[in-house]
């Protein structure tokens, strides 16, 4: 999913990066890692929100059957072919996102594994492994490498307000069928 960036973390690990760049590819690196979680954050939101269309369409394939059920009971055929063509494609729905999210689950966990074995890796990178320094190389302050916290916070501000923003949007389109739904029935 990262080969570009487990590459160049091979490259600082094996001695292939020049003593003078190191300082330089280890703070890209590091920002590129800020990226790479923001990512691995997306994923799982992404299966999230797949997670409540699903509820949301067993909800609908529920009050679906207790209408068909309701209808049935009092002999409308009509209705009950009409529910059975919803029950129908809300089954249908259903099964295409469980599929969809067995696969943003498992996409999720393979993501976050590799920026685990990332971090550790750049970790190693940063204390000087492949630098010809030894196991306890220099610091991030003793190579020059500024202080990322700011940025950190930058980054973590612009998920929260992402995730807001998605929220809402998935909010009003909930509002927006609920209407929906309500003027048509």
């Amino acid at each position: 999913m990262f080969d570009s960036l487990k590459d160049a973390i091979q490259d600082l690990l094996q001695g292939r990066v020049a003593p003078a760049d190191r300082r330089a590819v280890i703070a890209d690196m590091k920002r590129a890692m800020a990226s790479v979680k923001l990512g691995v954050t997306d994923v799982r939101e992404l299966a999230e929100l797949t997670r409540q269309k699903l509820a949301s369409e067993r909800e609908s394939l529920a009050t679906v059957q207790r209408r068909k059920a309701l209808a049935a009971g009092i002999n409308d055929a009509e209705t009950v072919a009409i529910a059975e063509k919803f029950e129908t494609q809300h089954s249908e729905r259903i099964a295409v996102l469980e599929r969809k999210l067995d696969v943003q689950e498992a996409e999720a966990a393979l993501a976050e594994k590799e920026l685990g074995e990332m971090m550790t890796a750049l970790k190693a990178a940063s204390a000087g492994v492949g630098s010809g320094l030894g196991s306890s190389g220099p610091t991030d302050e003793e190579l020059g490498l500024r202080d990322d916290t700011k940025l950190h916070a930058e980054l973590d501000s612009l998920a929260r307000q992402r995730t807001r923003s998605e929220a809402d949007a998935v909010a009003e389109a909930r509002l927006a069928e609920l209407k929906k739904r309500m003027g048509h029935e």
